[in-house]
């Protein structure tokens, strides 16, 4: 699997994510957001955590106007598989490969600790290495994690079994506790939550693990 993972100005998790790719095996190309092209064979595109270009204006709003924005649009469009972590869902909603918004957080404070998901889904690479209704703990770290939309996106994302997690404790706010969304060909995720932060024994678990080697295997030649 050769996996690219993007640097914005900003951005803070891009090397934890091109380690987790790593720690399974992934080819992984680092990629500025200036550059206009992904690198050749690309299977997945990581869009990292973080605050690309200091939040400003709305969360990930700039960084979906960067150079590389279009070729990660044309990705997705052609069946590409890309996946979106805090930061990254952020991006990936403001470019429109997701619906809905990310909010402040209820509290409006930032969030910075483990919380407990449910598995909604093994129905897309990110998910088969789950059973559905699994109990994992990964961590989170944000500010603006309250995902929103309107009624009728949420009922197609529920009715169509794009809720890839829920917050088993809802600490932001999230509409129906969603935690993380798929596209409608399920080749897109976003996600609050950090997998990659919960890769390692050293992390202090490593229930994020699964996430990368299912899709590993979802990459593996027949």
């Amino acid at each position: 699997m050769k996996a690219a993972v993007i640097t914005f100005p900003g951005s803070n998790c891009d090397r934890d994510l091109a380690v987790a790719f790593e720690g399974v095996g992934a080819q992984v190309t680092r990629v500025w957001h200036k550059d206009t092209a992904l690198p050749a064979g690309t299977d997945i595109v990581g869009i990292p955590g973080g605050f690309s270009f200091g939040d400003y204006l709305r969360c990930g709003a700039i960084a979906a106007r960067s150079p590389i924005a279009r070729a990660i649009t044309d990705f997705a469009s052609g069946g590409g598989h890309v996946l979106g972590i805090c930061n990254g869902f952020q991006v990936l909603v403001e470019m429109g490969l997701l619906p809905g918004a990310l909010l402040r957080n209820a509290n409006l404070k930032y969030i910075c600790k483990p919380v407990t998901l449910r598995v909604e889904t093994a129905g897309s690479g990110f998910t088969a290495g789950y059973a559905p209704g699994a109990q994992i703990t990964v961590p989170i770290a944000h500010h603006d994690g309250n995902y929103t939309a309107d009624p009728e996106t949420l009922a197609r994302l529920q009715g169509d079994g794009r809720v890839a997690f829920r917050y088993v404790d809802n600490p932001n706010g999230s509409a129906a506790d969603i935690a993380g969304i798929l596209s409608e060909n399920r080749r897109v995720l976003g996600m609050m939550p950090h997998p990659e932060r919960a890769f390692s024994a050293v992390h202090g678990g490593t229930d994020g693990r699964a996430m990368f080697e299912g899709l590993i295997s979802a990459f593996a030649p027949a």
